[in-house]
């Protein structure tokens, strides 16, 4: 008997279901998201603590290493399955969150794919996510508009390939027990939306730090598919590396992945994060100001390159990395300098052998599509460039020297600024916020209330300045509550793994 219309208890859903939220959490998709649940939650909940115990070993001063049992996987011949006729070519990709106005223009933006993201851009408040459901369905079923009373906005002819990234592994969903427990808000985002849209069960899948963590969602794909009635390797996924630890996986997490995987993603704020994360107490990794912290520092390039030569030699798509730039209509100087900045940036990925890149606004489409379509031209992807040139090992991905990197109180300021309006905005439910004229999410802010801990713990600033700056900023909205928190994972002595956790205790 399928353990979806098996005599378990479905999934308890602890908030309203209103309006069209019950077209989406009808009893058979609650079902289908409990089954899920019961199957993985217990492998979940290892992985997860198995980071824990991974944690204490870096700490413990152990460095990561290429794996000596996985050597066979890294030399031997194989590639990973062929990707559909719709994600062949992905040369622009634009992301954002899944309100109905955002999903409407970026499947209109003229980009490839748009990602639509339930992770980093979004505030999970219960009714962004469900109604975020409701939005890409309509999408799926080209039935999606909006009217504002000022403007109608439809969907185009010829829109992007919609593709959805769920939340990470480490994330509850709250508002939806299983048997008394919080549901993961992976398997909740991935279950809802492959059950009601079979036909293009495409996804990107966020903060995998091993080849394990990928082997539970390969098995999580796999069990949708039986259930769900659709083909083997129809779900088809893209993984972000943006965890210095899964830098080191790549051969294997493609390959547990074989079957499911089309192409890695070279997510680069988290993966500046991570590296203040993960090395948090060596005093010898400590990071200059973010504004140093460039895509052509040596560790941060040969993260990128090996990415591209590991996809390569595997069959699969190697994405480049978000131009988060948001340009301004009224000043147009601003303009010029950023866009040759975000030019610079797309031109070296596709030099480098990228197959497409992200941006966060649709106004850099035409920029970065004119970029790759001159490295490309007709050819869908460069996937035949192997990048053999390569020579990536433990010691270059580890080498986080920065020529000339200085901590300065503009770099704090930026960080504290940046960090507390961030938050600020997701409070109040907008998970990608414009702020002076860059698109932040919870990566950006990640990097700014970590940068923080890492100097104050390591002596380079002091907390009495943080605090001096915290009190400077507003008192509307939601600011009390945003410095609060920020304080809470920026300057506390144990170092809090990720601020959405905290921080979701605050919304809802």
């Amino acid at each position: 008997m399928s353990a979806i219309t098996g005599t378990s208890s479905p999934a308890e859903v602890r908030a309203p279901i209103e309006g069209r939220a019950a077209e989406i959490l009808t009893p058979e998709a609650l079902a289908f998201v409990a089954a899920l649940q019961r199957e993985f939650r217990t492998e979940r909940d290892r992985l997860l603590e198995a980071r824990v115990e991974r944690q204490a070993e870096l700490d413990a001063g152990t460095l990561p290493d290429f794996l000596p049992e996985t050597q066979e996987i890294r030399e031997s011949d194989w590639q990973v399955a062929p990707a559909p006729p719709e994600l062949q070519d992905r040369r622009v990709e634009i992301t954002g969150p899944v309100d109905r106005k955002m999903v409407i223009n970026a499947l209109n933006s003229g980009a490839c794919v748009f990602m639509a993201d339930f992770e980093d851009a979004n505030s999970p408040t219960w009714q962004n996510n469900v109604e975020g459901h409701v939005n890409l369905r309509d999408a799926n079923e080209r039935t999606i508009s909006l009217d504002t009373g000022e403007k109608r906005y439809e969907l185009a002819d010829d829109p992007a390939v919609l593709v959805v990234r769920p939340r990470g592994w480490h994330l509850p969903e709250k508002h939806v027990l299983v048997d008394g427990d919080p549901i993961s808000a992976s398997l909740f985002d991935f279950g809802l939306y492959v059950f009601h849209n079979r036909g293009r069960p495409w996804f990107y899948i966020p903060k995998l730090e091993n080849h394990l963590e990928a082997r539970l969602w390969n098995s999580v794909f796999d069990y949708a598919e039986d259930e769900l009635g659709l083909s083997p390797g129809s779900v088809k996924a893209t993984v972000l590396i943006e965890t210095v630890l899964a830098a080191f996986e790549m051969n294997e997490m493609l390959y547990e992945l074989r079957e499911h995987i089309v192409g890695l993603n070279a997510g680069r704020w988290d993966y500046l994060f991570s590296l203040i994360k993960k090395f948090r107490t060596r005093p010898d990794f400590v990071l200059p100001d973010r504004a140093q912290l460039t895509m052509t520092t040596p560790f941060m390039r040969a993260y990128t390159e090996l990415l591209v030569k590991t996809c390569h030699r595997r069959g699969a798509h190697a994405m480049g990395g978000m131009a988060a730039f948001i340009p301004s209509r009224r000043d147009p100087d601003v303009n010029e300098t950023a866009l040759a900045r975000v030019r610079e940036d797309k031109v070296r990925e596709a030099s480098d052998g990228f197959d497409g890149t992200w941006v966060a606004h649709p106004d850099l489409v035409p920029v970065a599509t004119e970029v790759f379509d001159g490295v490309l031209g007709d050819a869908p992807n460069q996937r035949d460039r192997l990048r053999e040139d390569v020579e990536v090992g433990a010691a270059e991905l580890l080498d986080l020297r920065v020529d000339g990197g200085e901590i300065t109180d503009q770099g704090l300021q930026t960080n504290v600024s940046v960090g507390v309006r961030y938050l600020e905005s997701w409070l109040r439910g907008v998970g990608a916020a414009a702020i002076d004229n860059l698109m932040e999410d919870a990566a950006t802010a990640e990097i700014s209330r970590s940068q923080i801990w890492q100097w104050v713990q390591h002596g380079a600033v002091d907390s009495g300045r943080v605090r001096e700056l915290l009190e400077q900023l507003p008192e509307e909205g939601r600011f009390a509550d945003a410095r609060k928190l920020f304080e809470r994972v920026a300057l506390t002595g144990e170092f809090v793994e990720f601020l959405t956790l905290p921080a979701y205790d605050y919304i809802d």
